[in-house]
């Protein structure tokens, strides 16, 4: 039978090739190789006929579904088979060429490991996802490598065979789709792992290595793919994968992240919200990169130089995010945050400047957060916002102050019992919280915002002067009212003397002595200012004090005077009463007080006499009038030397003056008369003609002649003035002759 025929041709074809394969006699030592070399030849011929009729019966089933599908009704079971039919068939066409490459020789690796992986391909795929979602990276890896390697030598040897047949190359790709799901998947895990590689490295730095690992070995694949392809123009899909420079755009990305995710508040929600946001930056940054360079640093080769790339990365976003932050429309207090951390606390040892984070980290060669540019900008800014800020907080410190000014309860006193308001305090409270920001920044900051500050003191006390005079007017409408004006006229003398002392000691403290020039203008102007503000609340007491001596100063020198009225005595009493108030103004101010009452009394006391109110009949009334003015004169030096105790100050001379008229007036005799006046005018050399005519009208027994000839032969006389004589008969008018009448 033809069986038998093929079996004898076989046998004599065998005998033929052992024959060929044993000529010599040394090659009977190696029949055993011979034999090993024929079983396999035989395994593999036995293999590609076992696939062929696989091959034959996949063929043979498709045409049985084909026929059933036409024959069939039901559309639903129609399209099921007609998909299954369609997968099988594209199974089975890529096995055909699969295994066309096979039978052909083109496949130059193991023939045998191909085969597994050409019909075992869907349990590995299972395998690997599982080993994935255990998270057995490393193995996983393994096992797609191999599929893809072979895949990719599959796609190799179709592409050496028939490099234009794009259908089956295609078919090859199809086949091994879920391969490229599973590289997918396996990335994804990866890139989770690198993203929180921070954390992962604590707790578990294993997981970490392995995943570098594999990045590695893909990093090779990608090298050697691409030596492949200069040299033969093939490159399998997918390639190169370039996992490395994908991680590092993921833990870029990472760190732009965790540096946006720190803003937990907005301004709405929290006044604090940029300091808040900028001091959780700065521990998750200095944290962060701690752990890089102590952990992180061991789990990569040292090429990938991680630490250097990382802090490049935090450096990057940091800068990103300060210049959107630069860019909002921020406070000026949000300004100074921002300046502030960005020039002084992201170099300090806060931060970058951390002594764990070097000799790594050099603060001297990291580059600006900001630029110059947006820095200027952003200080202008603020001295333009605080400007504006500082002339509305000092009208508001004011107007509060200018309320408590009409209040029915005396001001407060300081711990020495003088009267104030807290204005002042206000004021250089809110001066020092602006330099205190300022000098967070720098030096010349602080120095712009000082002089801006005496700046708008000064336009300030240019309004707080006419303010005290407006109240001073409103007052003198309706003596009444206020009802405590007196006391809150001392207090704000007082605060003259509070804001020069403040002026001094915030120069002192915020000025370095070389700018002290620059400013020494200003702090003139601003003293004389805060003097006028003084001397005019000063004046201001002393009118209403002689407004309530008026009744009294009138009755000087009159017919009831003489005849014994007690004005002087009510005039010391109102005088001590209102220095009992006087006692609250600071010591410069009270001491001034006090003399120029006590000029002022004598003063109003040498204008009763030259008002002519009186005219003495005879010796009798003159020596009475004078002892009373001597008596007089010693009950004002008693109560200024009461009221100047301890100021050191000698006013005697004052009430000298008054003594003096008081001897020209009881003088009996009247040739001795020039004598006396001419002592008088060298005394006090501002006596004006009119003056004495007064006074010897006053005296009641001078001749108009004897008047004219006193006064022409005064005019030659030589004087001798007290050095210390401040001219007092300068202030007072005389009235002229025609006045007396008229008021009569």
């Amino acid at each position: 039978s033809t069986m038998e025929e093929t079996d004898r041709e076989a046998v004599a074809t065998a005998v033929q090739r052992v024959a060929g394969m044993l000529q010599r006699p040394d090659q009977l030592d190696k029949v055993e190789q011979y034999r090993r070399r024929e079983a396999r030849k035989k395994a593999s011929v036995e293999a590609r006929l076992k696939v062929q009729s696989w091959i034959n019966l996949s063929v043979c089933g498709c045409q049985v579904m084909s026929r059933a599908l036409n024959l069939t009704g039901n559309e639903e079971l129609k399209n099921n088979l007609h998909i299954t039919c369609r997968e099988v068939a594209v199974f089975e066409y890529f096995k055909i060429i699969s295994f066309k490459l096979f039978l052909n020789n083109s496949y130059s690796h193991s023939p045998a490991l191909f085969l597994v992986l050409l019909f075992s391909f869907p349990e590995i795929v299972r395998e690997t996802h599982d080993l994935i979602e255990r998270g057995e990276l490393l193995q996983a890896h393994r096992k797609l490598m191999d599929l893809e390697c072979s895949r990719d030598n599959l796609m190799y040897e179709q592409y050496r065979m028939d490099s234009k047949n794009t259908h089956d190359m295609n078919l090859i790709h199809t086949y091994f789709g879920d391969m490229q799901k599973l590289s997918e998947e396996l990335a994804k895990q990866l890139w989770m792992v690198v993203q929180r590689s921070l954390v992962t490295v604590r707790r578990d730095p294993t997981l970490l290595v392995s995943v570098v690992r594999i990045i590695e070995r893909e990093e090779k694949i990608d090298r050697r793919m691409l030596d492949r392809k200069k040299q033969t123009g093939f490159i399998p899909p997918g390639r190169p994968k370039k996992w490395k420079e994908k991680m590092f755009n993921i833990l870029e990305r990472t760190v732009s992240t965790r540096i946006e995710g720190t803003q937990a508040d907005t301004r709405e929600s929290d006044k604090m919200w940029l300091v808040r946001h900028l001091e959780i930056i700065r521990k998750y940054v200095l944290d962060d990169l701690l752990v890089a360079k102590t952990l992180l640093d061991q789990c990569f080769p040292p090429h990938y130089d991680i630490f250097n790339r990382l802090l490049n990365m935090y450096h990057q976003a940091l800068a990103t995010r300060m210049q959107e932050l630069a860019a909002e429309d921020l406070e000026a207090n949000e300004i100074v945050s921002l300046l502030s951390w960005v020039l002084n606390t992201y170099t300090s040892a806060e931060m970058m400047g951390n002594s764990e984070l070097s000799p790594e980290v050099d603060v001297n060669s990291l580059d600006d957060l900001i630029s110059q540019n947006v820095v200027d900008q952003l200080l202008s800014k603020y001295m333009s916002t605080l400007t504006s800020n500082i002339i509305g907080w000092l009208r508001k410190a004011l107007e509060t102050d200018k309320k408590d000014w009409i209040k029915e309860t005396e001001p407060e006193a300081d711990q020495d019992g003088y009267y104030q308001t807290t204005l002042p305090a206000i004021v250089f409270q809110m001066f020092e919280q602006n330099l205190q920001v300022a000098a967070q920044i720098n030096e010349d900051l602080k120095t712009k915002v000082l002089i801006l500050c005496l700046q708008q003191m000064n336009s300030f006390l240019t309004r707080y002067k006419d303010e005290a005079q407006l109240y001073k007017e409103d007052h003198l409408k309706n003596r009444q009212y206020p009802q405590c004006y007196v006391q809150y006229m001392i207090a704000v003398i007082n605060n003259c003397q509070t804001f020069k002392e403040s002026i001094i000691s915030l120069k002192r403290k915020y000025l370095k002595s070389d700018m002290e020039d620059t400013l020494s203008i200003s702090h003139a102007n601003m003293d004389a200012i805060l003097d006028i503000i003084a001397k005019e609340g000063c004046s201001s007491l002393l009118d209403e004090v002689f407004m309530d001596l008026e009744p009294h100063l009138n009755e000087l020198m009159t017919k009831k005077w003489l005849m014994g009225s007690n004005a002087v005595g009510t005039i010391c009493v109102t005088v001590e009463d209102y220095f009992n108030d006087f006692a609250k103004i600071k010591k410069p101010y009270k001491k001034t007080m006090t003399l120029e009452a006590h000029r002022r009394v004598v003063v109003e006391y040498i204008r009763a006499i030259m008002l002519k109110r009186i005219s003495f009949k005879n010796a009798e009334e003159r020596k009475e009038g004078a002892e009373r003015m001597i008596k007089e004169a010693e009950q004002f030096r008693f109560l200024f030397k009461k009221l100047a105790a301890g100021s050191g100050e000698d006013t005697e001379g004052l009430c000298d003056i008054i003594e003096a008229i008081a001897e020209v007036i009881k003088l009996t005799d009247p040739s001795l008369l020039y004598l006396e006046v001419s002592t008088l005018v060298s005394k006090y050399p501002d006596i004006r003609d009119d003056h004495i005519a007064a006074l010897l009208t006053v005296r009641g027994d001078a001749s108009r002649d004897m008047k004219q000839t006193i006064i022409e032969t005064l005019d030659q006389g030589p004087s001798q003035p007290n050095p210390n004589y401040v001219p007092i008969f300068k202030e007072i008018t005389v009235p002229t002759l025609t006045v007396p009448k008229l008021l009569k």
